[in-house]
């Protein structure tokens, strides 16, 4: 009898086994230009946030990434939607918290998402879906994306797509809401604000993305991107008072009565175009350079540059120095408190809107085992990273975050 035997190349998985990923940060910051309450007042704020990524090959082509995080917010700023819940002792001030319902809030989000490569390795297709939820919010995306390698893998092209669908729950400041009335309220007349709310509680974002990224010698190695973003719907955000210089003044002691909230465009288009330069200087560092030029149609432009040089300290253990430097020009909507008039088609005091620049300065650790020596609850451990930054914006607001993340691989 006669055998026959065809060759079968060995493929290599994508991956291995499945990992796991933790992830937990903790921001805090503080300033006094708070959006609420119409660029005068508390910044404050503290967010809690943790997530679980497992990425599970499902065969040797095949990946499945299910992503779900939640996020825990304290502000100050936001509990002034609602000034006046909570302690009835507290003294009704923008630079003071109310200890009402507003001041807290969870988001949760969901993100799932499939990729297959194809049997030489050279392309990679994913889809991907997005859920999240807020008190106030709620949206729900979807993308695809492929990825081609060329030049012996020397260089890779990427395009993706994504949409989001959001739906607002708009909380209005508690003075402009329908039956309000207070007897502390002073100023010259009776206070009559003409507020009208938002007939249109839906925003669209639709993305497309490019990237190349190019092995240019043996240590050099660069990449080029772009974005183009373009939003319609309700892109003004419901709470943030507006005060106007041609309007009476009115206040509950001494938090001043909003005569509007945030008017902005319908839509919005944004287009950012950046790039890194990664050189490998020797083995112990390499510089990672990037640059960013970012565009919108509301008249911001912005440019970003940092630099990170990761020190290799033996086998396990990475440092990650860090710089980052952001300056922006104002939108054309933009007002400082009592600047705006009330004939004015848009407007906003919203500060992230604003004309101003920012240092963020940083430090991390990595330690990873590729061999995965250490275990826990039957999963090797692979890496760790521990990251904290600061940041420090020219209008007041100073910022930090500490970032941990781990990754586990199955035995």
């Amino acid at each position: 009898m006669a055998f026959s035997q065809e060759d079968t190349a060995y493929k290599k998985r994508v991956l291995e086994s499945t990992e796991i990923d933790l992830l937990f940060s903790y921001y805090g910051q503080d300033g006094q230009n708070a959006a609420v309450t119409g660029g005068s007042g508390t910044e404050e704020l503290t967010d809690a946030t943790s997530a679980l990524i497992v990425n599970i090959p499902l065969n040797e082509d095949d990946v499945l990434t299910a992503d779900v995080g939640i996020s825990a917010y304290t502000s100050a700023s936001s509990s002034n939607v609602n000034p006046l819940d909570g302690d009835s002792n507290r003294t009704v001030s923008p630079f003071s918290a109310s200890s009402g319902a507003s001041r807290h809030d969870v988001l949760v989000h969901f993100n799932p998402s499939y990729s297959h490569s194809s049997n030489d390795r050279n392309s990679v297709t994913t889809v991907n879906a997005y859920v999240s939820s807020e008190y106030d919010y709620f949206s729900v995306g979807f993308g695809v994306g492929y990825t081609r390698l060329f030049n012996e893998k020397n260089t890779e092209v990427s395009l993706s797509g994504k949409v989001y669908f959001d739906k607002w729950n708009p909380q209005y400041p508690i003075e402009l809401r329908d039956g309000f009335f207070d007897s502390r309220t002073t100023g010259n007349g009776s206070y009559a604000p003409d507020f009208n709310a938002f007939a249109d509680e839906e925003r669209n974002s639709y993305s497309l993305s490019l990237g190349v990224s190019q092995i240019l010698g043996k240590k050099l190695q660069g990449a080029i991107f772009m974005d183009a973003v373009l939003q319609n719907g309700l892109l003004s955000t419901p709470f943030q008072r507006v005060y106007f210089a041609d309007t009476d003044d009115f206040f509950i002691e001494d938090f001043q009565l909003a005569d509007d909230v945030e008017r902005l465009p319908d839509s919005r288009f944004k287009l950012p175009i950046g790039g890194r330069l990664n050189y490998y200087l020797n083995d112990t560092f390499i510089l990672r350079s990037y640059y960013r030029f970012y565009y919108d149609d509301w008249g911001i432009a912005a440019h970003t540059a940092s630099l990170e040089v990761p020190i290799k300290l033996g086998d396990v253990f990475t440092l990650y120095p860090n710089y980052r430097f952001y300056t922006q020009s104002a939108a054309d909507y933009f007002y400082e408190k009592d600047v705006a008039l009330s004939s004015n088609s848009f407007y906003t005091s919203d500060y992230d809107l604003s004309k101003y620049h920012a240092h963020q300065y940083g430090m991390g650790i990595r330690y990873k085992d590729i061999f995965t020596k250490a275990t826990i609850l039957g999963f090797g451990w692979k890496a760790l990273d521990v990251r904290a930054n600061t940041y420090n914006r020219s209008d007041g607001l100073n910022a930090f975050i500490v970032t941990l993340g781990a990754t586990f691989v199955a035995n």
